[in-house]
């Protein structure tokens, strides 16, 4: 998998606070991922443009149960697809990520 961290520069760049913004909006996916909300999740996480956002995309439809949907935001993300059943490790390898970030 590609480790990647959080660049403003790949997001439309955007003030400092734009950038908090958009981090922010990912660390509640993140815990709406957590809970198995992929609902709410995903309509947050839809309009983004990031990288991580597009990892998160994937999550959400790899818990949807849409795994040729999941693979193609995997794509967009440049990170491998591990399956259904690595789930609960790439939420916790997102929340770490982000934490890092902040």
């Amino acid at each position: 998998m590609t480790n990647m961290g959080l660049a403003s520069e790949t997001n439309g760049g955007g003030t400092l606070m734009e950038t908090k913004m958009r981090q922010d909006r990912l660390i509640e996916v993140v815990k709406l991922l957590e809970r198995g909300e992929w609902q709410d999740a995903h309509v947050i996480v839809q309009p983004e443009k990031s990288a991580e956002a597009a990892w998160l995309h994937g999550i959400v439809h790899t818990l949807e149960g849409d795994l040729e949907n999941a693979q193609h935001w995997y794509r967009k993300a440049n990170r491998a697809f591990p399956g259904r059943d690595a789930v609960q490790a790439e939420i916790a390898a997102a929340r770490e990520l982000l934490a890092r970030a902040e």
